[in-house]
């Protein structure tokens, strides 16, 4: 079952900087392709957080918490796939952006900083995906598609609280803290500059 204390606060914010209006507008002008990206996305997740069940086996109360993660980004990816198949859109491959990798490149290699990075790192993506769904929900001229993304908001919020709630058990608050905020810092820094592909983390 998935921790709910501090998980479902969406005032409990991480991230530095907001999306950007050009951002949205390129969103907004390209919602096939988002929703085919945002396909990719939830099974991204849904692998993330297998790959560290699979690392940190013995950490049973992240496996717990993870396994439901697990199963939500799959249910979620079901959902877009629905969305995909009524506007008959092919599941095909995307170029990924390079807002992931820069991310992932800063997981420093030992532990226990490893799993402390690995966690804020999702965190991150939880949150950087929760507000621009919510901008998507707001803005979106379709009734149906934004209905359906605001569905996706509390999820996503309750996501990334708890990669956070995870950190803070794994780790002292304030080295947890600090590194939050260097890594917060540099992920505000990746969307500096907008990808010319319309992504959900462009």
């Amino acid at each position: 079952m998935i921790d709910t204390t501090l998980a479902s606060n969406t005032k409990f914010k991480i991230l530095k900087q907001p999306s950007s209006e050009a951002w949205l507008q390129q969103t907004l002008a390209n919602l096939d392709v988002v929703l085919l990206d945002h396909s990719h996305c939830e099974r991204k997740a849904a692998g993330a957080a297998i790959n560290l069940m699979f690392r940190y086996p013995a950490h049973h109360h992240l496996v717990r918490q993870l396994t439901a993660i697990a199963k939500e980004e799959l249910e979620h990816f079901e959902l877009v796939n629905q969305w995909l198949e009524t506007r008959k859109i092919s599941l095909a491959p995307l170029n990924s952006p390079p807002y992931g990798a820069k991310l992932k490149s800063q997981i420093r290699h030992a532990e226990p900083e490893r799993l402390l990075d690995s966690l804020m790192v999702s965190a991150l993506i939880e949150a950087r995906s929760h507000e621009r769904l919510n901008l998507i929900a707001e803005h979106c001229p379709e009734r149906d598609l934004a209905k359906f993304y605001r569905s996706l908001v509390a999820s996503e919020a309750r996501h990334y609280g708890i990669y956070w709630l995870l950190a803070d058990r794994y780790s002292e608050r304030e080295i947890l803290n600090q590194r939050l905020e260097e890594l917060a810092t540099f992920e505000s820094e990746i969307l500096a500059t907008l990808h010319p592909e319309p992504r959900i983390h462009s």
